[in-house]
């Protein structure tokens, strides 16, 4: 049964979201995707043969649709309209909360699946391959995105605490609490 306690993205997020343009989502994304291969060679590793698969995020809280092919030399991530999902192996859907969550340890994965807040369809190995190299890697997105624009990262870390109360989203790992020292 699905967990009712899961917010759901602001909806002032999903408007905003909806007005960005494609392409500088994606190349922000991208950045992020190459940054966290790099730091956390482990990723690549875990998803072995399933690093050359293409994955379709539907956080279903968004206006669009994130398709992730991390293998090869450059990761890539491309925001992708609704209407006109990409061809991909593996699709997973459900609330940014489940994703973030799963990301950052404060909700288990398995239950995640489990429960259907999160879903796998396609190729389901390659779903949970992704699902345990970002549980064994203990991502930090307020951590990375703080060494991706470095300058911002004191800024970043004095806005968490309180976009992840306004949000509901857990935007760090819980068993990090301190901030930006990776």
């Amino acid at each position: 049964m699905k967990d009712p306690r899961l917010p759901h993205a602001p909806r002032a997020v999903g408007l905003a979201a909806g007005l960005l343009p494609h392409a500088p989502v994606s190349l922000a994304l991208t950045a992020l995707a190459r940054q966290l291969m790099r730091r956390h060679p482990g990723l690549h590793r875990r998803l072995g043969v399933h690093a050359r698969r293409r994955f379709l995020l539907d956080l279903t809280d968004l206006p669009f649709l994130l398709l992730l092919e991390p293998g090869g030399a450059a990761p890539k991530v491309t925001a992708c309209p609704r209407r006109r999902p990409p061809a991909h192996d593996t699709r997973i859907a459900g609330l940014t909360a489940a994703f973030l969550g799963m990301m950052h340890g404060s909700l288990d994965g398995d239950a995640l699946f489990f429960s259907r807040d999160l879903v796998i369809e396609g190729d389901t190995a390659a779903g949970l391959a992704l699902r345990n190299a970002i549980d064994d890697a203990e991502l930090d997105l307020t951590v990375e995105l703080g060494v991706l624009a470095r300058p911002l990262a004191p800024l970043l870390a004095r806005m968490r605490p309180t976009a992840e109360r306004l949000s509901g989203l857990a935007l760090h790992r819980m068993d990090q609490p301190g901030g930006l020292r990776r």
